[in-house]
């Protein structure tokens, strides 16, 4: 996790909203942090699906507030929350992904989540995080990242990209 700024800070060093901050009656735009996951556009869909699923659940538990209320439908059955400030998919090229994570690192105010390639190649995790220890920052190939952040920072950031289509 890189670096955060006081106005992300909900208090104690806790990333995300405070409870005054979730309004669910307001388009995602009217959030003031901006969630956008960056894929690797060119690994397959299965592994691109993956690391989206593994790191929105990595950043769900990291971002204070982010994931609404359960829902009940007609029925009253009840859904589990959803990320009621949005979350945009894009990808990129494993170029751009690697510049993309470096400059989000080094910005204030900004949560990084990532997935290393090799966490899709190890089936235990201990040994996931045995390789992943033993790998140069500069050999880490990286299929997805999550960036958290004051949404002109964000949009800044990944200005260029397009969305996962």
């Amino acid at each position: 996790m890189s670096r955060m700024s006081e106005r992300s800070i909900v208090s104690d060093d806790v990333f995300g909203f405070a409870p005054d901050e979730v309004v669910l009656d307001e388009p995602t735009r009217a959030a003031r942090l901006k969630w956008v996951v960056i894929v690797d556009g060119d690994i397959p869909a299965g592994r691109m699906v993956n690391a989206v699923a593994c790191i929105a659940a990595s950043t769900g538990q990291a971002v204070t507030g982010i994931i609404g209320p359960e829902a009940p439908d007609a029925s009253g059955h009840l859904h589990p929350g959803l990320p009621w400030a949005g979350c945009t998919i894009l990808h990129a090229t494993a170029h751009q992904l690697a510049e993309l994570r470096a400059k989000a690192v080094s910005s204030e105010g900004v949560l990084v989540t990532d997935m290393p390639m090799i966490a899709q190649t190890n089936r235990v995790y201990a040994e996931y995080m045995a390789e992943l220890a033993e790998t140069k920052p500069a050999d880490l190939a990286t299929c997805a990242v999550s960036i958290v952040g004051p949404r002109n920072r964000v949009s800044k950031l990944v200005k260029g990209l397009d969305l996962l289509s």
